[in-house]
């Protein structure tokens, strides 16, 4: 059994974090000099992972990155609030990055700035954008970058069981990484049905329960799941249900859907639902 590990946004970064900075930024003079803390007063995420790296060019600033399982709306705003954090705590420039890990519902379109005008001032803050699932597998092999290793099923040409054989293979040449061979188990059954994916689940099941991003997604699942159960209802009594009210439907809490669903089974019409749903 493979040993219990902190698979999270630090630790994975951590591996090789001269590796990762030159991969975000895209500069390949660029060095990591340390992991900072990420702790700003009343704020601790587990997906933000600070970075001091110095290049011959601009000197020293940081790479401020933030993992997030799922693009959600409110990112933008705190890309604009982490970066004047980190910023104002090490007075340096901050390169602030967002990893996607898989993609967002249809529903939500990612943007790589955040914008605001009120009363004539402007707030604008940039930031690069990485999305996993448009990322060649093969890159984190070439480069190689070992942070990336779990993720390679859901990577763009990953999904195959061979790709994820050749992953599995280099977790298991290195003491170090070795750790991770549960999380990439977990990304590979997003993509695969094998036994060799569900072997790995079962010895690790228990160390993944100590990721942020398990938490993430048990709550998704039982979120979409009451979302599609709901879905099914409305589409058994009323036929073909429009895009506006799933969209709507997107934004809701597992709670309210449940409150749904009573609704959806009591109206006599689909027009009745909507009535309720804007309530």
């Amino acid at each position: 059994m493979v040993k219990s590990a902190d698979i999270g946004s630090k630790r994975l970064i951590n591996l090789a974090p001269d590796a990762w900075v030159k991969w975000v930024t895209q500069r390949p003079e660029v060095v990591a000099k340390e992991i900072l803390g990420s702790e700003f007063q009343w704020i601790n995420r587990e997906t933000d992972v600070l970075v001091k790296a110095y290049s011959t060019t601009h000197g020293d600033f940081l790479v401020l990155n933030e993992l997030h399982l799922h693009y959600t709306a409110h990112l933008p705003l705190r890309m604009r609030a982490y970066a004047a954090l980190a910023q104002e705590r090490y007075r340096l420039p901050t390169y602030p990055v967002l990893v996607n890990i898989l993609p967002p519902p249809s529903t939500l379109t990612i943007v790589n700035s955040y914008e605001q005008e009120f009363l004539g001032l402007r707030a604008i803050q940039d930031y690069r954008v990485i999305n996993l699932w448009e990322i060649d597998a093969e890159i984190v092999f070439q480069q190689p970058l070992p942070s990336l290793l779990p993720f390679v099923p859901i990577l763009r040409g990953g999904g195959e069981a061979s790709v994820m054989q050749r992953a599995l293979q280099v977790l298991r040449a290195d003491a170090q990484l070795n750790e991770l061979e549960s999380l990439l188990a977990f990304f590979a059954s997003f993509v695969l049905d094998t036994p060799l994916v569900q072997q790995i689940m079962e010895w690790d099941m228990a160390v993944l329960r100590e990721s942020p991003w398990y938490h993430e997604i048990e709550e998704r699942g039982i979120l979409q799941g009451a979302r599609r159960q709901l879905i099914r209802v409305l589409e058994q009594r009323f036929g073909e249900i429009p895009h506006e009210v799933e969209v709507r439907l997107e934004r809701e809490s597992v709670e309210k859907l449940e409150s749904l669903m009573d609704s959806a089974i009591a109206v006599n019409s689909l027009e009745e639902f909507v009535v309720i749903l804007s309530t």
